[in-house]
């Protein structure tokens, strides 16, 4: 997770009453599965995974790892034990970054699995008010973004980021005190996909984060790119966007890629060391010098 080689976490929760049935929630879990992704799941989204069989009868759990690593599909257990999902997002925080979890640092938390760990939440189908504030819970207590189904926008509460506004990604460096020129990762926190396709390119989005290492970052952009291929026939034009220096380019598109820097004017950017979206503190209680 921190190096970049496990893209990123994805949790697949949510009712069943889906736009167009289980299966669709079992294909993108595979997806995810096949790209090195760790991929959780709780629930009745648990429970349409395991009812999809392959061509020689298997499903996922039988074809995949019960581990949480690379290419792991875990269930956690009921709908109401997503509070394994969101504590695994804390202990990241608490093993890497050193910070205490639940001590009154509830914000710091929250900050630092937004802008570092690549995590990202599908409810797909429609689903209760209880669900909902599921869904919301993880926005807030995680920073984590959540993809939900077209029925999702029924609830009247989305909230998506704004792009087009570069100033609004600015990031507080806390290492150095600067602020530096961020990006839209991840782009949106709660956001409603129409259909099957669209709903997995967001997905590869939202787990783009600030502090992806190189190495990650090539590897999170060519699934973006693969995956917006495969099932738009394009290469996304924002991806200039995420494209910090020549080394986060993919290998396999660096062509394509190169040609749409050039149409965008792009220019390198400084890589944040410590990224949040908290207020400066004053530089004694930075403990640096």
């Amino acid at each position: 997770m921190v190096l970049g080689d496990i893209p990123g976490v994805i949790a697949f929760v949510g009712c069943t009453n889906y736009p167009n049935g289980g299966e669709e929630v079992a294909k993108m879990a595979e997806e995810f599965l096949k790209r090195n992704y760790i991929v959780v799941t709780s629930g009745c989204g648990a429970m349409s995974i395991g009812e999809y069989k392959d061509e020689e009868g298997k499903t996922l759990y039988e074809k995949y790892s019960g581990e949480f690593d690379a290419r792991g599909l875990v269930n956690v257990g009921s709908c109401v034990s997503n509070s394994h999902i969101s504590g695994v997002a804390i202990k990241i925080a608490n093993i890497f970054a050193k910070k205490p979890p639940l001590e009154g640092n509830f914000e710091v938390i929250a900050d630092y699995i937004l802008n570092r760990v690549g995590a990202c939440g599908v409810a797909w189908g429609p689903y209760s008010q209880k669900a909902a504030a599921i869904a919301s819970g993880v926005n807030r207590w995680g920073g984590i973004p959540v993809v939900l189904g077209p029925h999702g926008s029924k609830y009247r509460r989305l909230y998506l980021g704004r792009p087009d506004k570069e100033d609004v990604w600015n990031l507080n460096d806390m290492r150095t005190g600067k602020v530096i020129k961020g990006e839209p990762a991840p782009e949106h926190l709660l956001f409603a996909a129409e259909n099957r396709e669209e709903a997995t390119v967001a997905i590869a989005k939202n787990c783009l984060r600030p502090t992806d290492t190189n190495k990650g970052r090539q590897i999170k952009l060519n699934h973006y790119i693969d995956l917006n291929k495969k099932y738009f026939g394009v290469i996304p034009e924002d991806v200039y966007k995420y494209v910090r220096t020549d080394k986060d380019i993919p290998i396999t598109y660096k062509n394509d890629v190169k040609e749409i820097l050039e149409r965008n004017n792009w220019e390198p950017r400084e890589l944040v060391m410590e990224p949040s979206i908290l207020i400066f503190l004053k530089k004694n209680e930075w403990n640096i010098e």
